[in-house]
């Protein structure tokens, strides 16, 4: 801030030789001086009063104010004790160093002795007046304790209020701050620094707010630990008063007036902008009349200025800082620059104060409503059924697609659903799943078709794990002996039936969960938008802020009903895997990948279904033209001679202790089988067929049987995950989620909200004592539209007299 005496009154040059010129000029000036003193305090007066509900109601309000801030012992009490014109011992209770004070000074020629009064906390209301010094430093004490230990913390930011009638004192208010503090005191939270600081800086930022920084005088510039502080919160100190305390220290240092002039323009760290005030001040502690202490600082500043005249070489820049030395000249700047600053600020206060004044009407007829309401059932059901209607189209919107709210603050990355959500990772996938667009932030129908896509990703990276042996052998084995009708191409989809069931029905259950949370998300985004939506098509979508209740109960319900939705697919979907995985799903054979059409293919089998004939052609015996043949033979020893004389190879037993290519060979001799190779085996028939390991038209092996069903079983589960992924589930997950949301949940939340009886309804708006909560916020609002009214009154009548 740079500082001038532009505020002081030049008086004007009359003629002299008119005796009734002059006399009529100085009543005139006179008469000007007498308007413009009132119209600044009551302009003062109408900012005091503004300051007091502002604190009290914590309103928000530019209002120009003075902050002053600075290290612990830098003088800061002694400032504000010289600014009243009386002591009241603050150094000894520590004022300010624990809870801001704000410090309204009137000037009131009728109050020879200082009259103090402290605002009520939470209240604009004032207390009795306190006369005694020692009571204030006792209250100020008191009340920062009694803070303190409410909010068991080392500071508050919460201010107290005291205001101070003296006829000695200005117009003016100034905030005492916490001091900045390098460590924290004995007893006290290691924090509690940083958290001075951090206070400090909170009330000094506004931009309508003076700063006054307080250093002692026998600190450099250079070695300053708190002026980088400073200009953290005002970079070019445009906003900010430097003071020089405790300048008398300084004097001694000086014998010739460069080095004078030189200290006194700081113009190597401030600028060339920024001339510091220096002030010293009376030193003595001892109880002393008020008139007493305010003579001692008169004389404080006669001796400084002296002192630079008599003891310093050539004086000093008398023209270019005498007007900044002393604390009478500090006192003055401070009264006018604030006054100013009132003056300037009146026209946007007077704005600000009409809007607010609207604002907290409005919230009184709205809070008058509620309270009509309380004994209205027809307007609250009305009321409650337009904002459940708005809530659930604004779902509907955010599936269908929106960028409003701010998907940077509301939408969700892949990582932060799965974390939130609990469900980290697809269950049996050991590989990270990162679906495309998984970084961006997205919510509603972006957010479900990406865990679609997530969940397609996941499932296409599980394979059919692998077989044992011994289950292969268990399930070819148990049924042939029996004469079973399972083939070797039945075994293995048997397999793949089974895997597929085992290991793709948690990821049916993830993706349901994971859909149904990312629905849940958007209640909260619902409410957001009709928080800014209040207007749909020029009707008002129903007022349900403050009923806690039903907006609990509402919620509920809508969560109720996602999990319902979310229990429903998971039925569903695992509908679709039992169908797929039905022995008699057709699923496994409706493809050429296993069962090709070339001579060569290991099994023919129809894609068609099979139907059974139950005509009389049943009975007629199979066409054989081989006459040898015609005493069938039922038994597995005559199916085997009706196979021919041919050599047949049969697969050993699937087991691990034998090898995997081993084979026996079957040769007839005089009508009795003979096992050949390592083991002597009796080969198993399977429904007239010899197990084998099949032999081709060229007379080629194709491995053993167990490679060939671990082959064919990874087939069949790839096949049943295509199925299953790409033809029902997709679609199954989106008509199950998406479409009842579209349809069926406004229907839902009626049943669940308003198909009940009155008594019931009622349940979710009067709460046991919440009339009396209603009550107490009307009266509240009350008293505040009464305040400001009253000041929006009274800066009308400032305006008028700028």
């Amino acid at each position: 801030m740079a500082t001038s005496n532009n505020f002081q009154n030049t008086p004007s040059k009359t003629p002299t030789n008119d005796k009734h010129s002059s006399s009529s000029s100085v009543s005139r000036k006179h008469h000007q001086t007498t308007v413009s003193s009132s119209s600044s305090k009551s302009r003062f007066e109408a900012y005091n009063r503004l300051q007091s509900a502002a604190v009290a109601f914590g309103e928000k309000l530019p209002i120009p104010e003075i902050v002053a801030l600075g290290g612990q012992s830098d003088g800061k009490s002694s400032l504000l004790e010289a600014l009243l014109g009386f002591r009241f011992n603050v150094r000894e209770v520590e004022m300010g160093t624990r809870r801001p004070l704000i410090l309204q000074m009137v000037h009131d020629p009728t109050a020879l002795d200082p009259r103090c009064r402290f605002q009520e906390e939470d209240s604009e209301d004032y207390g009795s007046p306190i006369v005694l010094s020692s009571e204030i430093a006792d209250t100020i004490k008191s009340r920062t304790d009694a803070m303190l230990k409410k909010t068991k913390t080392a500071v508050s930011s919460k201010p107290i209020v005291m205001r101070a009638e003296y006829a000695h004192c200005p117009n003016l208010t100034i905030i005492d701050t916490p001091g900045f503090v390098l460590k924290a005191k004995k007893g006290e939270p290691e924090s509690t620094p940083e958290e001075i600081l951090s206070m400090v800086k909170s009330l000094a930022s506004p931009p309508h707010r003076i700063l006054v920084f307080l250093q002692q005088s026998s600190v450099e510039w250079c070695s300053s630990l708190w002026l980088d502080t400073i200009r953290d919160i005002d970079p070019t100190f445009r906003r900010t008063l430097i003071v020089v305390s405790k300048f008398d220290n300084r004097l001694k240092e000086f014998t010739e007036r460069w080095e004078v002039d030189r200290y006194l323009s700081a113009s190597g760290y401030l600028g060339e902008n920024t001339q510091p005030f220096f002030v010293a001040l009376p030193k003595e502690r001892t109880t002393v009349l008020n008139d007493e202490f305010r003579k001692q600082i008169s004389q404080v500043d006669s001796d400084v200025l002296r002192h630079l005249k008599e003891n310093v070489k050539g004086g000093y820049d008398e023209e270019k800082y005498k007007s900044h030395i002393g604390f009478g000249c500090l006192r003055d700047y401070l009264e006018a620059e604030l006054q100013k600053r009132y003056k300037e600020a009146a026209p946007a206060t007077l704005a600000l104060l009409e809007q607010r004044c609207s604002e907290v009407t409005a919230q009184l007829n709205i809070m008058d409503s509620k309270l009509q309401a309380t004994s209205d059932v027809a307007y609250l059901r009305r009321s409650s059924m337009m904002f459940a209607s708005s809530i659930c189209n604004h779902v509907g919107a955010l599936i269908d697609g929106a960028a409003d709210p701010d998907p940077e603050q509301w939408g969700k990355t892949t990582e932060e659903e799965k974390s939130e959500s609990g469900m980290v990772s697809w269950p049996g996938v050991m590989a990270g799943i990162k679906p495309p667009n998984s970084t961006l932030r997205l919510y509603g129908g972006a957010a479900f078709e990406r865990v679609m896509h997530e969940f397609r990703c996941a499932t296409y990276s599980v394979e059919c794990p692998p077989v044992s042996r011994e289950k292969v052998a268990n399930i070819i084995l148990a049924h042939a002996g029996r004469g079973g009708g399972r083939r070797i191409a039945e075994a293995a989809a048997e397999i793949a039936r089974a895997a597929a069931k085992s290991w793709l029905a948690p990821l049916l259950d993830t993706a349901c969960e994971r859909l149904a949370f990312v629905l849940r998300n958007l209640f909260d985004l619902a409410m957001e938008k009709n928080q800014d939506h209040h207007f749909d098509y020029g009707k008002k979508t129903g007022d349900m802020d403050g009923y806690v209740g039903f907006q609990a109960a509402l919620r509920r319900s809508y969560n109720c009903f996602i999990k319902d939705l979310a229990k429903q697919c998971k039925k569903l979907v695992r509908h679709h895997l039992d169908s797929v995985t039905s022995p008699y799903s057709q699923v496994c054979y409706e493809t050429d990948l296993l069962f090709g059409s070339s001579p060569n293919s290991i099994f023919k089998t129809s894609t068609t279904s099979t139907c059974l004939d139950l005509s009389d052609q049943e009975n007629i015996p199979p066409e054989n033209n081989n006459n040898n043949n015609k005493d069938q033979e039922t038994t597995p020893g005559k199916l085997l001679k009706a196979a021919g004389d041919a050599s047949m190879t049969v697969p050993e037993t699937p087991s691990p202790d034998q090898p995997r290519d081993g084979s026996f060979v079957i040769k007839k001799e005089h009508g009795n089988i003979v096992e050949g190779g390592a083991r002597k085996r009796h080969p198993r028939i399977h429904n007239g067929q010899v197990l084998t390991n099949v032999v081709g038209q060229n007379g080629s092996q194709f491995g053993s049987t167990y490679s060939e069903i671990c082959s064919l079983a990874a087939q069949h589960f790839a096949r049943i995950r295509e199925v299953l992924v790409e033809r029902s589930v997709t679609s199954a997950l989106n008509s199950g989620f998406l479409t009842p949301c579209r349809e069926r949940l406004m229907v839902a939340l009626g049943l669940d909200l308003f198909a009940v009886n009155d008594e019931k309804f009622m349940g979710m708006f009067v709460a046991p004592g919440a009339i009396d909560i209603l009550q107490n916020e009307r009266q509240n609002l009350h008293k505040r539209q009464k305040i400001l009214h009253s000041c929006l009154t009274e800066f009308k009548s400032v305006a008028r007299s700028l």
